[in-house]
């Protein structure tokens, strides 16, 4: 009886051990560092998110748990991970001062927490969301407002029931690869880009998971059939988009839109050209970004491109401070990324400018890539020097009713 009692009194004491610890006073020279640090640490924070050099101090140091080189473990106090408290690890690998070492190999795999990315995230969910949805709501709002006043712009003069063959086979097949694929492309990056603002309230997580990740593959695999396009539509049609005086009296003429009558015009006018050049430039530009991004950290672009424009004097031009050319892996991909959905709003709202005059926009024009041959008489309204070329090559009548040999 003697010895259960002893037994209890031994566990009870055993009990009151860790609250008796918590209880005592905690030694002013081993506690934290002092609220003028914690402020410290704060501007560390605020200058690491805008790309400024970090504090290094002895109070910084405390509060990430990093001990100068002769200073033990036994000389602080103990926590869960000894030495140091959870929290005080997190900071660590949020100012990159921890030791961290990992399985993976490769670049940027010892990087747990990129406190500096913080401007990107807000850039992205911020102006470039916001402001490229403007602009493609505003360029359809725009081209609402002109059909509105103008209409559809009808073939003046009387048809003929002749035809002329616009385009061949592989021009049409190569338009529609990079046309489709473009579509494609748009609708799962606005997804991917808008969804977890626009679409989770509306669909829910689970559906909307589903939806993402079937938007991610549509993206990263429909990208190379755009960019064969884009090498298609080059090679066969760069000879017929250099610009000449022609553009020139067809740009004066606002391209007969507001004036009675079209200027002349040879196989692409000075609008298609100027769409065309934009599709050239701006696809292959998103289209190294988006490699950038389906192969992460293997591919560096921004910051040589950083090097060469501040060699140039760029920044100075716009007013602005030297471009960072010492850009860590994750910084590589957050240029490139942003510089992807910006470049791909400029793209969406100019094809949709060109679907509007391929369609509903102007009457007879999407035959020239649906059927691949138009009315002759709209042929010489719109592009009257490439008509009365063809007209003069041909060996034979234009197609009509009795199906004729075409002229090309």
């Amino acid at each position: 009886m003697h010895l259960l009692r002893s037994l209890l009194i031994v566990l009870a004491a055993l009990m009151a051990l860790p609250q008796m610890g918590a209880a005592q006073a905690v030694d002013p020279e081993v506690q934290r560092a002092e609220p003028d640090a914690a402020t410290t640490t704060l501007e560390d924070i605020l200058r690491r998110q805008e790309g400024l050099s970090s504090d290094d101090t002895a109070a910084r140091r405390a509060l990430t748990g990093v001990r100068e080189p002769t200073e033990s473990a036994s000389d602080g106090p103990l926590g869960t991970l000894g030495g140091a408290s959870d929290a005080d690890l997190w900071r660590a690998f949020r100012f990159d001062e921890g030791e961290i070492t990992t399985q993976a190999r490769g670049p940027a795999s010892n990087v747990i927490m990129q406190g500096g990315g913080q401007w990107w995230l807000e850039l992205r969910e911020g102006p470039v969301l916001h402001w490229g949805g403007y602009l493609l709501l505003g360029t359809m709002g725009l081209l609402a407002l002109f059909y509105l006043i103008k209409g559809r712009i009808r073939i003046e003069g009387e048809k003929t029931g002749r035809r002329i063959q616009r385009f061949t086979g592989i021009e049409r097949f190569g338009h529609w690869l990079i046309a489709g694929s473009f579509v494609i492309l748009a609708l799962t990056g606005l997804i991917t880009l808008m969804g977890r603002e626009f679409l989770i309230p509306v669909f829910g997580l689970e559906l909307f998971s589903d939806i993402a990740i079937g938007s991610k593959w549509l993206h990263n695999n429909v990208s190379w059939a755009f960019m064969l396009g884009l090498i298609m539509v080059f090679v066969m049609w760069v000879a017929h988009n250099i610009p000449d005086l022609t553009d020139l009296k067809w740009i004066a003429k606002g391209g007969g839109i507001f004036t009675k009558g079209h200027p002349p015009a040879k196989k692409f006018n000075a609008g298609q050209k100027m769409i065309f050049w934009v599709v050239v430039i701006f696809g292959v530009s998103v289209s190294a970004s988006g490699v950038a991004l389906l192969f992460p950290f293997q591919i560096t672009l921004f910051e040589p491109t950083f090097a060469h424009l501040n060699s140039w004097g760029v920044p100075s031009l716009i007013g602005m401070e030297s471009f960072p050319t010492d850009l860590e892996p994750q910084e590589e991909m957050q240029f490139a990324q942003l510089w992807h959905a910006i470049v791909a709003f400029v793209m969406m709202a100019v094809i949709i400018a060109h679907i509007y005059i391929g369609t509903i926009g102007m009457e007879g024009a999407f035959d020239a890539m649906g059927q691949g041959d138009v009315e002759e008489q709209w042929a010489r309204e719109h592009h009257s020097l490439w008509a009365e070329k063809k007209l003069s090559e041909g060996a034979g009548p234009t197609r009509g009713a009795s199906g004729a040999t075409p002229a090309e």
